[in-house]
């Protein structure tokens, strides 16, 4: 399962081999300063949106990679059943949104907050 954390002044997605090996990447790493809004979905499903450009699907059950919209490209590492946690980034960081599945949401989404705040 996919990882979310904060390191040093970065945002971290560090994915399971098997993910990582879906989404032709082992993790993603974006500057703290760049997240705009945290949040927890808790629908997996709502944290997709456009259509897959890297990565694989697996409809009802997870989604990896990259996804192209008219906004620009997200990153998703989400599995169903779990919730989601949300994080809308600001140019010039290659990605739009980050989203990831992770076990204890909340907490993960709190404490990015308050990283990215101060």
């Amino acid at each position: 399962m996919a990882r979310l954390m904060v390191d040093g002044a970065e945002v971290v997605v560090r994915l399971a081999l098997r993910e990582g090996l879906s989404a032709r990447r082992r993790e993603v790493r974006v500057p703290l300063e760049a997240v705009r809004a945290v949040r927890v979905e808790g629908d997996w499903w709502r944290g997709l949106r456009g259509t897959p450009l890297v990565g694989r699907c697996r409809p009802g059950r997870w989604c990896v990679g990259e996804r192209l919209h008219p906004l620009g490209r997200d990153f998703v590492a989400v599995r169903a059943g779990l919730p989601v946690v949300i994080v809308d980034l600001r140019r010039p960081v290659p990605f739009t949104r980050l989203a990831v599945s992770v076990a204890d949401a909340e907490q993960a989404a709190e404490a990015l907050r308050r990283r990215s705040r101060g």
